[in-house]
């Protein structure tokens, strides 16, 4: 970066992006230009700026200049303390030009390990998260007993957050594959269930809190949902994890099968039932996994038109199937499914079918993620595997690879990671490179391949599913609101990272 000023000038703006190929998430061209940054925020996009009216210059060298990365779907602290995961993991994300990290938390086991109300639960979570992530950050949080439906209102208007989630398959099933002990692992009194009858409460709370909000407030509160039905994957865990039969699945194929397809499909009715029972308009469906999810989506966004439905993918349901080498390493919540699931997700993200992309990032280290006894445990890790993996870091540069092979085209990247969560979630000054936004700006050299090695991460993790994985486009920088935080494989700096009281302005 090289200092432009003329004695006794005074600069325009505080930085000049010069050289680079702006991807915007609306249109179908790439336009050659240079970017202006004053005040953290975007101040002109145009060719030819003069860098004399900057205080500093940066050479873009022809890149691509996406919008910073929307990473709408993380979990920061579930595995390790949060003030751990605060750090490193979003040191991961601003290697993959994420900018701004959107984090689902809970009450229960995991996260902070306990119950109560969210009045005092969460500015604890806050606290803990203050000062420590190098990307701008917020939280998603799940109403898991009847006292957090009435503390809705107050978590939008006193801690901005605009979003919160339902796991519909945790009321009798575990989180990593087997039954277990529900009330322990909710924290939840003895008098509270965790069923459909709870889902229509958290609805029917969330739509009277909409409704004493401002209108413009209300569009951008939704209510996200983990599509699953327990009681068919706990029947159907019990049928695949005890089938000793010669060509029984093993592995990933195994948990596929005891976590089948139809049980999204059918909490995707549900859902979709519900919210219009309860006449809540803004519906997320979560990491649709596979066909049947997603045309049970689609069919539900015909049956109720007025229902807002918006529909992620992750990136590791892009990228990996059930022959993936990693294995019980890669093992999440919905299942890594079969080759023909895969095919028919980059089918529905091609035709427009799914409005966002995201990570599900989850780090959990290898000693948490295969325990010793599972290791020992002949061949059937799966079923004591934990669930859950990082990526976060590799969310851009995979879509850019993959997605350029298969015909995608940049402008619609820059609306699946950055302009639909953004807009969705209540982030109005993130998702775009135009004035006004926020100077959130990931560089990325689209002829650059190289092979996806976990060591080379700034994520705890330690391993990762996409291991060996050869992309053709990597992330070369990151700027966060004009900061450069991120530069050929080194996150630079201190945290930066601010938390997003959403909707923001």
């Amino acid at each position: 970066m090289a200092k432009n000023n003329p004695p006794g000038a005074t600069p325009e703006f505080d930085l000049v992006i010069k050289n680079v190929r702006v991807v915007r998430p609306h249109g179908n061209v790439v336009h050659e230009a240079d970017i202006a940054i004053a005040g953290e925020k975007i101040a002109l996009v145009a060719p030819g700026i003069d860098v004399a009216r900057a205080k500093a210059a940066y050479e873009g060298r022809g890149q691509l200049a996406f919008p910073g990365v929307v990473d709408a779907h993380m979990h920061a602290g579930i595995y390790n303390p949060l003030a751990e995961d605060a750090v490193t993991e979003s040191r991961a994300a601003a290697m993959g030009g994420v900018t701004s990290s959107l984090n689902y938390f809970r009450t229960g086991q995991y996260y902070l390990n306990k119950g109560g109300p969210y009045r005092s639960f969460f500015p604890e979570v806050l606290a803990l998260a203050k000062g420590r992530f190098h990307v701008d950050y917020g939280f998603h949080l799940a109403p898991m007993d009847r006292t957090h439906i009435d503390e809705l209102p107050m978590l939008i208007r006193k801690h901005g957050v605009a979003s919160f989630k339902i796991f519909m398959f945790y009321g009798s099933h575990g989180l990593h594959g087997a039954s277990n002990a529900q009330r322990s692992f909710l924290m939840i009194g003895d008098d509270e269930r965790y069923d459909v009858a709870h889902f229509e409460f958290i609805m029917r709370g969330l739509q009277a809190a909409r409704e004493a909000l401002p209108a413009a407030t209300a569009r951008q509160v939704s209510l996200s949902l983990h599509c699953e039905t327990a009681e068919i994957m706990t029947a159907y865990t019990r049928l695949v994890e005890n089938d000793k039969s010669r060509g029984a699945p093993k592995g990933l194929a195994a948990y596929h099968a005891s976590r089948p397809p139809h049980s999204e499909g059918l909490a995707v009715f549900t859902a979709a039932y519900l919210a219009n029972e309860t006449a809540l308009p803004n519906i997320n469906l979560l990491h649709l996994s596979s066909r049947k999810a997603v045309q049970a989506a689609m069919t539900m966004s015909k049956v109720f038109p007025h229902i807002d439905f918006k529909r992620e993918v992750t990136i590791g349901h892009l990228m990996l199937d059930i022959h993936s080498p990693a294995a019980e390493l890669a093992k999440v919540n919905p299942p890594i499914r079969p080759r023909e699931d895969v095919e028919f997700l980059w089918g529905a993200l091609l035709a427009g079918e799914l409005d966002w992309v995201v990570s599900d990032h989850a780090c959990c280290r290898h000693e948490m993620k295969v325990p010793e006894p599972a290791k020992r445990y002949f061949g059937r890790q799966i079923w004591l595997a934990k669930s859950g993996f990082g990526g976060t870091e590799y969310l851009l540069p995979a879509l850019v690879s993959e997605g350029t092979r298969r015909g995608m085209g940049y402008n619609h990247m820059a609306r699946v990671t950055s302009w639909n969560p953004a807009q969705r979630y209540g982030l109005n000054a993130k998702g775009d490179i135009a004035p006004g936004f926020d100077a959130d700006i990931a560089l990325v050299n689209p002829a650059h391949t190289w092979t996806i090695r976990a060591a080379e991460s700034p994520s705890t993790q330690g391993y990762t599913p996409f291991e060996g994985l050869e992309l053709s486009a990597r992330v070369q920088s990151t700027f966060l609101r004009g900061h450069k935080i991120f530069e050929g494989g080194r996150v630079l700096g201190k945290p930066t990272g601010r938390y997003l009281h959403r909707p923001t302005a």
